[in-house]
């Protein structure tokens, strides 16, 4: 959650001489969560890669992600490192006025807003990894708290031409990448294409058993809107069980104020810490739609159940009765039924873990070369 988790601090791996060689665009370089992580995998998995963002702060990213290429937004003083989705609106003209992309035999971005939007050279194939698509498009009324009140109508009224960019972006990827069966079905709907889906690396060598479990079941993620930490918070209301919640956000005081006794808030925690709060939780809680999901993989990679709503990447990890419970509702009553089942349910730790074994780093490196290559043409590779 907050210190960089897991080995963050990686050597790189060794360097192959006929290595292809790569540049990776990523949104922002602001903080060290999901996204992050996927791209200091993709360093891992192809260490000589150029690396461009368009807002880097390096005093809150691990050391190979210090090295990227920011754009011209980096150069606002201040506003670009503390509030830079106010500056969403700005980020295609940002990447629209960097050079092509040249001199390299393959482009990723890693996109979830307009990292895809990278100009590449002509004849240079662009692998999109689409953690998903644009929020500020798609699904604005999720992401509105994030702008200051004088900005939310502007930007609404935007939303049909952010539509409409995000569409024409996506003529110009050679192939998606998607997270999750999810987010694959967004890029359908949305851009009108197909995705081969890539789930995000897990630390799974870190993340392990250990310990006994006690009765507190747990909740980690960024405490604002659409991760809907609220429903689980109102869910353990007058309940024995004890909840802690790891994370911070915009809507950390309204929770504290709704919160009951049993309900536990501790902030941003180091990797060791998160890792020792998964491995002795009864369940973590999940009441969000998310794109993939890392802390529940996470959790599971520790044998501990998960508590999901049955929707977006939950589905793609958990196995309802088998790793954990699937809930068919956003609501408090609901996951209060599932942290009822959770107690009176034993579910086998080791089953668990050996299901989150998929997720290894190891295993994403593997495939994003494997996919990486496959853009690459036979008379390139012959070369």
């Amino acid at each position: 959650m907050s210190a960089f988790s897991g080995a963050s601090e990686r050597p790189n791996v060794a360097v192959e001489h006929d290595a292809p060689r790569v540049a990776i665009a990523h949104e922002w370089l602001v903080r060290y969560a999901g996204s992050e992580r996927c791209v200091l995998e993709m360093l891992e998995a192809f260490p000589r890669a150029r690396l461009l963002t368009t807002i880097l702060s390096r005093d809150d990213v691990p050391g190979p992600l210090r090295r990227a290429e920011p754009s011209l937004l980096q150069h606002l003083p201040g506003l670009a490192r503390r509030r830079h989705e106010w500056l969403v609106p700005a980020m295609p003209a940002a990447w629209r006025l960097r050079r092509p992309v040249r001199d390299v035999d393959v482009v990723i971005s890693s996109s979830h807003a307009c990292a895809k939007a990278v100009r590449v050279e002509p004849g240079i194939p662009h692998l999109c990894y689409c953690h998903t698509p644009m929020r500020y498009a798609w699904d604005f009324a999720a992401e509105a708290a994030r702008f200051p009140r004088p900005l939310r109508a502007p930007a609404q009224l935007g939303v049909g031409l952010f539509r409409r960019w995000d569409r024409r972006t996506a003529r110009g990827v050679t192939r998606f990448i998607a997270n999750s069966q999810a987010v694959r079905e967004r890029i359908r709907s949305h851009y009108g294409r197909d995705a081969d889906v890539i789930h995000p690396p897990v630390d799974t060598d870190f993340f392990t058993p250990n310990g006994p479990r006690r009765e507190h079941f747990l909740y980690v993620g960024r405490l604002v809107g659409y991760k809907r930490a609220d429903v689980a918070v109102e869910a353990f209301a007058g309940r024995p069980e004890r909840l802690v919640v790891v994370g911070r956000g915009d809507l950390e005081a309204k929770l504290r104020a709704i919160a009951t006794p049993n309900v536990t808030f501790v902030g941003e925690v180091d990797a060791v810490e998160l890792r020792r709060l998964y491995r002795s939780a009864r369940a973590l809680v999940v009441p969000a739609e998310e794109d993939f999901g890392i802390s529940t993989a996470e959790a599971q990679a520790c044998g501990t159940p998960v508590i999901a709503f049955a929707a977006g990447g939950s589905l793609d990890i958990v196995e309802d009765g088998a790793t954990g419970w699937l809930v068919g509702e956003q609501t408090a009553a609901a996951f209060r039924s599932a942290i009822e089942r959770a107690q009176r349910t034993e579910l086998n730790p080791w089953a668990i873990r050996a299901r989150a074994e998929r997720f290894s780093r190891e295993r994403f490196r593997e495939e994003l070369r494997a996919a990486v290559h496959a853009l690459i043409s036979p008379a390139k590779r012959a070369a």
